[in-house]
């Protein structure tokens, strides 16, 4: 049996690698369609009323909806745009960007696999071959006390309206 913490940080380095292979601007692109995609889930749940009252009902629809949201924007994110204006700056030759590539690239690992686990755990892990963390043990209590702090609940409303925000006028300043 593995636990739910290993696997979470595990994804986090094997992100942190890819990222130090794509370069900081592509990650940081994959960061931004996180960002999108737990801003869209937090607006499609507060304010359009079937839905939220679909999520209520049923845990299972509710974790695969924000789940394949999740994914979708994510898979969009690593689409690298391949436009000449924007190849030239993000092209990497120094160390500074592979470290940073390597620092955005274990974010967006917490941000991608902490939102899913997120998801699983409001659910109550919906599968038959993942539980949920044993309380009074070792590793579960360590994987609860991190179930607070993965990206859902550290970013709610407002804090991921201005990340938002944020996100958009780097856009703006730094591609274009």
């Amino acid at each position: 049996m593995v636990s739910l913490t290993f696997i979470f940080w595990m994804y986090v380095v094997l992100f942190g690698i890819i990222g130090a292979m794509r370069g900081w601007a592509r990650e940081l692109l994959v960061s931004f369609s996180v960002i999108l995609a737990l801003t869209f889930i937090s607006l499609i749940t507060k304010y359009i009323s079937f839905v939220s009252a679909l999520m209520l009902s049923n845990a299972n629809f509710s974790f695969w909806l924000r789940t394949i949201i999740m994914i979708v924007l994510v898979f969009f994110g690593y689409q690298t745009p391949n436009i000449p204006r924007f190849a030239a700056k993000m092209t990497r030759e120094k160390l500074q960007d592979t470290l940073l590539g390597i620092f955005l690239g274990a974010l967006n690992g917490y941000l991608i696999a902490g939102s899913i686990w997120r998801f699983m755990h409001e659910a109550g892990y919906p599968f038959a071959t993942i539980t949920a963390p044993l309380v009074g043990t070792p590793m579960g209590d360590a994987a609860l006390k991190l179930v607070e702090y993965l990206p859902p609940k550290l970013m709610g409303e407002p804090t991921i309206y201005f990340a938002v925000v944020l996100a958009f006028i780097f856009v703006i300043v730094v591609f274009i």
